[in-house]
């Protein structure tokens, strides 16, 4: 196991530098920059626009303006963004709290309304169970997440008015836990039903085919009950898929979660990231690509760990994968 996830780690560290390089090659040949937006509106000349860049540091050549920011990086220092002047570790860290709230709540939700579904679907197909998670997996699957925000906004928001349409708080009055939570649960229940269609279907997928092994008609002759064969038998030889899915599906809520707090003013990564590609804020750009890059590498590397742990059959070391 060491051996593998050893490999895996330097795997991973290519991966990572080719990620940031495509990002800072696509900002910075994209049509547009900071120095065009400051100058908007205004009669600045070329040469104050050349000014502008040289303070900046943008006219210099890509490859060492990369080897800079590489540079900076390598000393823990993400740079100072270019709209507020601040340093973009600070901003990042103002938002990480919020994205884990709203991303973790939402896959917590998924995980525990998806799994017991899945199996129940399983158990008893063509059931209500099993249409109702046909039923959350055709809208999980087929609906963008941008439409069930305003879905969510003006049904539970404009119709009925049980929930708060923008924000983390209540602005103009003090905030407590219970405001946050009243204000988290509709963007969560959008990110919970964008990110359950696939564990879902993977989960009774799974329980499925184990009820096909020979172990369950032996739990079966033993005179187990069925809830018991199910839980304790299928599910547990159908765990490493469904954690599979699991693990390898987080990355993509996460990915979702951009959208929903755009949409609902959620003060999270998000929204940070939204702002600094529209302002052309190349730093923050950068440092939330080092943060997400990070989580999805780390992720998968979890996910081979996980691997190990629950099958006792996988020797990766041992083996030579």
């Amino acid at each position: 196991m060491g051996r593998y996830l050893r490999r895996r780690i330097l795997t991973a560290i290519p991966v990572f530098f080719g990620i940031t390089v495509l990002v800072f090659l696509m900002l910075n040949l994209a049509p547009g920059s900071i120095t065009d937006l400051m100058g908007e509106g205004s009669a600045s000349s070329a040469a104050e626009q050349a000014a502008l860049e040289a303070s900046l540091g943008l006219d210099r050549p890509l490859p060492v303006r990369y080897g800079l920011w590489l540079w900076d990086l390598f000393h823990g220092d993400l740079g100072q963004s270019y709209t507020s002047n601040k340093p973009v570790a600070g901003l990042i860290a103002q938002r990480v709290g919020p994205s884990l709230l709203l991303t973790g709540t939402g896959v917590i939700l998924a995980v525990a309304i998806a799994l017991p579904l899945g199996v129940l679907s399983a158990w008893k197909p063509r059931s209500g169970w099993d249409r109702v998670g046909s039923f959350l997996s055709l809208v999980s699957f087929g609906v963008p997440g941008f439409f069930l925000c305003l879905a969510g906004i003006y049904l539970f928001s404009v119709v009925l008015g049980w929930l708060p349409s923008h924000g983390m708080f209540s602005y103009g009055s003090f905030s407590s836990v219970w405001d946050t939570l009243h204000h988290l649960i509709l963007p969560a229940g959008v990110v919970c039903v964008s990110g359950m269609g696939e564990l879902i279907k993977q989960t009774r997928a799974a329980c499925l085919e184990a009820l096909g092994e020979d172990y369950i008609m032996t739990a079966r002759a033993k005179g187990l009950k069925e809830w018991a064969v199910m839980v304790r038998h299928a599910f547990r030889g159908a765990l490493i898929p469904v954690l599979t899915t699991v693990l390898s599906h987080i990355p993509h809520i996460i990915g979702g979660s951009v959208v929903v707090e755009q949409v609902f003013g959620w003060p999270g990564m998000g929204s940070l990231l939204f702002s600094a590609i529209s302002s052309r804020d190349y730093p923050v750009v950068m440092g939330e690509t080092v943060v997400i890059a990070l989580t999805v590498l780390l992720t998968n590397l979890l996910l081979d760990v996980v691997y190990g742990l629950v099958d006792p059959r996988v020797r990766y070391g041992k083996a030579g994968v």
